[in-house]
């Protein structure tokens, strides 16, 4: 059966075009293939079929029929998983580093999904489709840390609500170039990809608002600062391009940041998904779940003190 979306439009889209309107409602989902289904006639305003580029007004209903999920491609694998709780509707995964949350084309096994769908067997959400079943939100290949994951429609669509009004709790530790003066800040600006490197995101004024609390945990050797970084909202490397915005790119990160980190033998940006809170989406409760840093973040840091 296929999965009825209804949005009612409020004054914030007033006057936007209904492709870019489902698509910041829906962020799983392109605005390419949100045009896809519009042509198709799975979008209808006020009961009627639209083209992409209409304007919308404040009360319209917008209707989205999504397809079915199409047959999985995608094959279960035994590989282990840090599981922290299960239960019949989300699972939260504390991922290693090095591994890819999803597959891509040419890139179909090893993932995060793959795990999954050994351990869950059927038991995932389709909302995202078949190279993304259950996956809410994703952390990059070389963070570690905390994701949730969801079993059931119902409950993806409970938990997507929940980070894209930024109601719920994520809290990352991540070390860093330098010494701040100031040992605690926000940071609110707009993050978009760069017009110069497509695989980059970057701060610019067309973006979309992103906002991160930092707070100064440890400096050492006047050369390295642990930061606490609360989200208050998670646009895609968000934590990566706030830090090297304020000139304090982490260790490790070979895309935002200038240095040189191979006498650290890390891989890849030092950070890691420590706190993870929202309401339940079955008992309507807060639950909150936590990671200790892995080992070789701790070693890292024993290697500087």
């Amino acid at each position: 059966m296929d999965n009825l979306l209804e949005f009612i439009v409020d004054e914030d889209y007033e006057n936007v075009r209904v492709d870019k309107f489902l698509s910041e409602l829906n962020s799983d989902y392109s605005r390419s293939y949100i045009q896809k289904l519009i042509k198709d006639g799975r979008v209808k305003v006020n009961g009627k079929t639209e083209k992409p580029g209409l304007k919308l007004s404040e009360g319209d209903r917008v209707e989205l029929d999504l397809p079915d999920p199409e047959p999985l491609d995608v094959l279960p694998e035994d590989i282990p998983l840090d599981i922290i709780y299960e239960d019949n509707d989300i699972i939260i995964i504390n991922k290693p580093k090095g591994m890819v949350v999803h597959p891509a084309p040419g890139h179909l096994s090893g993932t995060l999904v793959n795990a999954l769908l050994f351990h869950c067997k059927e038991g995932l959400s389709g909302i995202n489709g078949v190279m993304r079943p259950g996956i809410v939100h994703r952390i990059d290949k070389d963070t570690t840390g905390l994701l949730v994951v969801c079993k059931n429609d119902a409950a993806h669509r409970n938990i997507a609500e929940q980070l894209k009004v930024h109601s719920g709790k994520r809290i990352y530790y991540a070390l860093v170039h330098g010494i701040f003066k100031e040992k605690e800040g926000r940071i609110e600006n707009y993050i978009a990809r760069s017009n110069g490197d497509r695989k980059k995101m970057a701060v610019m004024p067309e973006g979309k608002r992103a906002v991160t609390n930092y707070k100064v945990i440890e400096e050492f050797k006047g050369r390295y600062s642990l930061v606490e970084c609360r989200l208050e909202t998670g646009r895609t490397h968000q934590i990566r391009v706030h830090m090297a915005y304020l000139s304090h790119p982490l260790v490790g990160d070979t895309v935002y940041s200038g240095y040189d980190d191979s006498r650290l033998t890390v891989s890849g940006q030092v950070l890691h998904a420590a706190v993870l809170g929202f309401v339940h989406p079955s008992t309507g409760e807060y639950v909150e779940f936590s990671s200790e840093l892995p080992e070789y973040f701790e070693q890292l840091l024993e290697s500087l003190r």
